[in-house]
């Protein structure tokens, strides 16, 4: 990882960073975002089960929010270098919100499908292919010179607030009424992208010669830095074995012998143990061993994947997320500082284009992955094979990539 230049501001508390106006409608922007998404996964999951009881088609919800992902991964990173970052953000709030209203609509009048589900879904994953690399290459230009580190667990504890409530309020909208949390989606995402208008960044760089003002300029830029390979490859396979968010719906009806309410309990738990975690990295940033520390998160990651899928009791269930989500939080807030550190402002767009290509092929790849194999084995040993491979996959890779396990410091 190169060496970064030390700032001469001091960095900010977290208190402190409120008080940046542009920081906080960030914040609350992305907060809104995350809230309308939480609510989707448990709306659109739930409606999936329900019309179908296929575990294979809970899974096929990942893939469909990972192909737009795939295919768009370097024009969206391209536009978000090219073009001013935030009014890139608001137009896909604006296709996100449109969606929702798609969905609420079609819902509410008994006209909804399966297939109509998946094409909405679709167009979900467009927007988001675009708006998160472009929302992760806009926080280094709002937080305040070397506070970067605790900006991301800042904005991290906030997004999870909102992962925290909006499962929950998901499955307390969709037991009364299916197009409600819908209708709830529509209305945040609208006043997310008000918020958004109101961001004033510091000026945006742009490429300056032809050896990075291109589209696949980020990819040469991660394979040649071992530290960024590793570390986005890292959450690749690692959540790809571990994640477990696509059976949640069979275990909170199945396993577990709860409602919708239980399973937005269960979307939720992850999302406390992050809140806490992030109340804790914002008041004391990790400054030694960071490398290390983030291999010893995704390992507790995959032995409390593997507590949950053994489960049969809900508080056992709840806690072993809570421990999941917390381990997960140390890990993504050392991964994106890393990433942003090291890479020139002109470029955030196309290296956060290709992480998040990597983060969603982690997600919802594995979201079809533990769908697919619930189906051929059952949802536990699906559950316990993908949390044993989390393990295997953080020690082989500290054997694989030793400059990452020795990286001492971010800021």
């Amino acid at each position: 990882m190169p060496e970064q230049p030390v700032s001469a501001s001091p960095a900010v508390s977290a208190g402190e960073l409120l008080r940046y106006r542009a920081f906080l409608f960030f914040l609350l922007s992305r907060s809104l975002s995350r809230f309308s998404s939480q609510i989707a996964a448990v709306a659109i999951g739930w409606q999936i089960y329900d019309l179908t009881g296929s575990a294979f088609d809970l899974g096929m919800v990942g893939l469909v929010q990972f192909v737009p992902t795939a295919l768009l991964v370097f024009v969206a990173g391209h536009a978000a270098d090219r073009f001013e970052r935030k009014r890139v953000v608001q137009l896909c709030q604006l296709v996100e919100a449109a969606t929702a209203l798609y969905l609420a609509g079609i819902t509410y009048l008994g006209a909804v499908s399966e297939v109509q589900i998946f094409v909405a879904t679709f167009v979900l994953g467009i927007a988001g292919a675009f708006e998160s690399p472009t929302t992760a290459a806009l926080l280094p230009l709002i937080a305040p010179q070397g506070s970067l580190q605790r900006a991301t667990a800042v904005a991290s504890g906030a997004g999870q607030v909102a992962t925290i409530t909006g499962p929950a309020l998901g499955g307390f909208a969709y037991a009364i009424a299916p197009h409600l949390a819908y209708a709830v989606m529509l209305l945040f995402w609208i006043l997310g992208m008000i918020l958004t208008g109101f961001i004033q960044p510091r000026p945006q760089a742009v490429a300056k010669d032809d050896s990075t003002d291109n589209i696949f300029a980020g990819v040469r830029f991660i394979r040649s830095n071992p530290a960024i390979l590793g570390t986005i490859s890292l959450d690749l396979f690692a959540v790809l074995f571990g994640g477990v968010t696509a059976l949640l719906p069979i275990y909170a009806r199945d396993i577990l012998q709860t409602g919708p309410m239980g399973l937005g309990v269960l979307r939720a738990a992850p999302a406390v143990g992050a809140l806490l975690m992030t109340m804790v990295l914002a008041r004391h940033a990790i400054t030694r061993h960071v490398g290390l520390r983030m291999f010893q998160a995704v390992i507790v990651f995959g032995v409390a994947t593997i507590v949950f899928a053994l489960s049969s009791w809900m508080w056992l269930s709840v806690l072993s997320l809570a421990i999941l989500g917390a381990a997960d939080t140390i890990s993504v807030v050392i991964r994106f500082s890393l990433v942003q550190l090291a890479t020139p402002d002109e470029m955030r767009g196309r290296v956060g284009a290709v992480n998040f290509l990597f983060i969603n092929a982690s997600n919802q790849l594995g979201q079809f992955e533990s769908g697919l194999t619930a189906a051929l084995f059952g949802a536990m040993p699906a559950a316990v094979l993908g949390g044993v491979c989390t393990v295997a996959v953080a020690l082989l890779w500290m054997k694989l990539f030793p400059s990452l396990r020795q990286v001492e410091s971010l800021e």
